[in-house]
């Protein structure tokens, strides 16, 4: 079968990825259902290390794999761990749904944060989108009764901004060190920081969880490869609004294995979040169109 070229080829491997990634978060909140958070970010990480191990020697990255920033290295490692922890503890709390719509407000932190560390200038239009995106973000954590700001909701919010400064620190690392190294690193840092803190509350895993654990780490894998190749071939502004099909990919796994679906704050903050984040990557699109006509 002839693959597709361009942005559909591109298209089809963000679904895939997105997929894989719903995959292994649904993983993750059946592991967190049973284990400490900061335990199951460490598994995430040390099922992960053997494929990605595999994939770098496929590559033959590990040549000079010790010559890396390491300070950013750390930085980010440790940013992964309290992401992962605090994603973990959002889904003892959350649907996939829930969490999905709080996390989608990532992109437009990102947005923020590159002014403030990178120097990146974004116009006024764009932060009224982020703000616009913001009360997304409020509307998902319940802006009535006691549900308003709920520790899960925060827990998942948190995990979004410790990722959108661990892409900051992607964008730096890029400069100088390969993306095999900087993937690798990244999981024996998770394994090794989140194991240590982990280890004085380690729950012995049961042998019914090794499917679980197989899944998480196949699943986690694929996804990374395919929207590495999602992004490396394809306009990131054409394929990174498919990033939302998460949200229902979320809802329909909610449904098949808990029974739930997500009430209607969820889907107005998602429809806002998802808005917002739309509008910033299409004005990225017209930005980069007219300086490079």
């Amino acid at each position: 079968m002839k693959r597709p070229s361009g942005n559909l080829y591109s298209i089809y491997a963000m679904l895939l990825a997105v997929f894989m990634f719903a995959l292994m978060d649904t993983a993750m909140k059946l592991l967190s259902a049973r284990y400490p958070a900061l335990q199951v970010a460490a598994l995430r990480a040390i099922c992960s290390l053997p494929l990605i191990a595999l994939y770098v020697a496929w590559r033959g990255a590990f040549a000079g794999i010790f010559r890396v920033r390491w300070p950013m290295h750390l930085l980010r490692a440790g940013l992964g761990i309290l992401m992962l922890a605090l994603f973990a503890f959002g889904l003892q709390k959350l649907s996939l749904a829930e969490a999905y719509s709080i996390f989608f407000i990532a992109p437009a932190l990102i947005t923020a944060l590159s002014v403030l560390l990178l120097r990146e200038r974004v116009d006024l239009a764009r932060w009224v989108a982020i703000g616009v995106g913001l009360i997304g973000v409020l509307v998902v954590l319940r802006p009535s009764g006691a549900g308003f700001l709920t520790v899960g909701g925060l827990a998942v919010l948190g995990s979004a901004a410790c990722y959108a400064v661990s892409a900051i620190t992607v964008r730096v690392l890029s400069r100088t060190d390969r993306s095999e190294h900087t993937v690798f690193w990244l999981m024996v840092l998770i394994a090794i920081g989140a194991g240590a803190l982990a280890a004085p509350d380690w729950v012995p895993m049961s042998a019914r969880d090794i499917p679980i654990l197989c899944g998480l780490a196949v699943s986690g894998f694929i996804g990374q490869l395919a929207i590495t190749e999602a992004f490396s071939r394809g306009e990131a502004s054409s394929v990174a609004p498919f990033e939302y099909s998460a949200l229902a990919w979320g809802v329909g796994l909610d449904w098949l294995l808990w029974r739930a679906l997500p009430d209607s704050y969820t889907l107005l903050g998602a429809a806002i979040i998802i808005g917002s984040g739309l509008y910033l990557i299409r004005h990225e699109k017209e930005h980069v169109e007219a300086e490079h006509p």
